[in-house]
């Protein structure tokens, strides 16, 4: 008589999730700009990510060619979010009382910089301390277009308002209302995203417009 197996029948791994097209890298895409939200973060590496997603670095990689396309994605995401919006202020008819048209697109930046706290740190530049050159050029490429931006519709303003050099005076706003908006972004990241970017945001908007 043969003897009776009774130890129980191993349980099968449960099935990988298989992934659609595109959703790995927004997995990753999600999970750096995770990492990037902790406090005091310092840089994340490649080998963390990875481990983060349980993942093994080549397998990052057949996903993203190097860490520097990885940060492209993070600014391409916010380039699209923020564009999208500016360009709807600047396109929309000019508001008699304010806020005003460069109020609205300060508004718009830090609101998306405060419930964004890893972006915050890519548009400030801290999460690109030794990464390459080309991402910190991007970054201020993009506050040049915001400055392009509020220049056009301050300078709408000042045309309106009968103002002498309405271009020059646009000039030296624009220039005003970008310092605020990377003060405060800066600000929100120092401080471990405890100060938060839209403090007091209507009554600074008040003074500054």
């Amino acid at each position: 008589m043969h003897d009776v197996n009774t130890d129980p029948t191993p349980e099968a791994p449960p099935p990988r999730k298989r992934f659609k097209p595109g959703e790995r890298r927004l997995q990753i895409l999600q999970t750096l700009a995770g990492m990037l939200e902790q406090p005091g973060a310092e840089r994340v590496t490649t080998a963390a990510l990875a481990a983060r997603l349980e993942l093994s670095e080549a397998a990052l990689y057949r996903h993203f060619a190097s860490k520097a396309q990885m940060f492209e994605g993070l600014i391409d995401f916010i380039e699209t979010s923020l564009f999208t919006l500016v360009n709807q202020i600047v396109d929309s008819p000019q508001a008699v009382a304010p806020p005003g048209q460069a109020a609205r697109i300060a508004s718009v930046i830090l609101q998306f910089g405060e419930k964004n706290p890893g972006m915050t740190r890519v548009m400030v530049g801290d999460a690109l301390v030794l990464e390459h050159e080309r991402l910190q050029a991007r970054m201020n490429q993009f506050f040049d277009r915001i400055e392009s931006s509020l220049r056009q519709v301050l300078r709408t303003v000042a045309e309106a308002q009968g103002l002498p050099a309405p271009t020059a005076q646009a000039q030296v706003l624009a220039s005003v209302w970008v310092s605020f908006i990377i003060g405060r972004l800066h600000r929100y990241a120092r401080s471990g995203f405890k100060r938060l970017p839209t403090e007091q945001l209507d009554a600074a908007l008040k003074t500054i417009g």
